[in-house]
């Protein structure tokens, strides 16, 4: 199986959603899929806003990771970089269409809608057996040297 975008370029990230060294962590794992990244995800119990239904601030970490990563690819794949660029959210927005189930595996989608210059718009939807529970976009801005997030990844 192919290696996701977080163990292969920051496997030191501690980042809540998508740190792999981060104990505590969701662990998101975002892949390259047609024209964007895919993640299957799994909650747990403590994931939870009541019981069987995710909470949707998780819901919202979960967009925020797996877009930003989106956005970072993209830049990396169009600017032909070693690795993705470091991106920051300059803002998002979830829409919470129902309620979405915890303990099964869930598909969040996410791809590039426009880009101009280091920022990058993305949209993402939620998958839970087979029906779109939310959608999500967000806008995502590359950091230049001297920025906190620089070097993070």
């Amino acid at each position: 199986m192919e290696q996701a975008l977080q163990d292969k370029f920051a496997p030191e990230t501690r980042c809540f959603g998508c740190g792999p060294s981060n104990p505590k962590g969701l662990h998101i794992k975002s892949f390259p899929e047609g024209d964007g990244l895919v993640c299957r995800f799994t909650p747990e119990e403590h994931h939870e806003g009541f019981p069987g239904f995710l909470n949707g601030g998780i819901i919202g970490t979960l967009f925020d990771c797996h877009m930003n990563w989106t956005a970072a690819y993209f830049l990396m794949k169009r600017d032909n970089l070693p690795s993705p660029a470091p991106t920051v959210t300059a803002e998002f927005s979830v829409q919470l269409l129902k309620p979405t189930p915890s303990r099964q595996e869930l598909l969040i989608r996410a791809r590039v809608v426009e880009a101009q210059g280091r920022r990058v718009k993305v949209e993402g939807e939620l998958v839970a057996s087979g029906e779109v529970t939310a959608r999500a976009s967000g806008t995502f801005v590359a950091v230049k040297q001297g920025h906190p997030a620089w070097g993070r990844w």
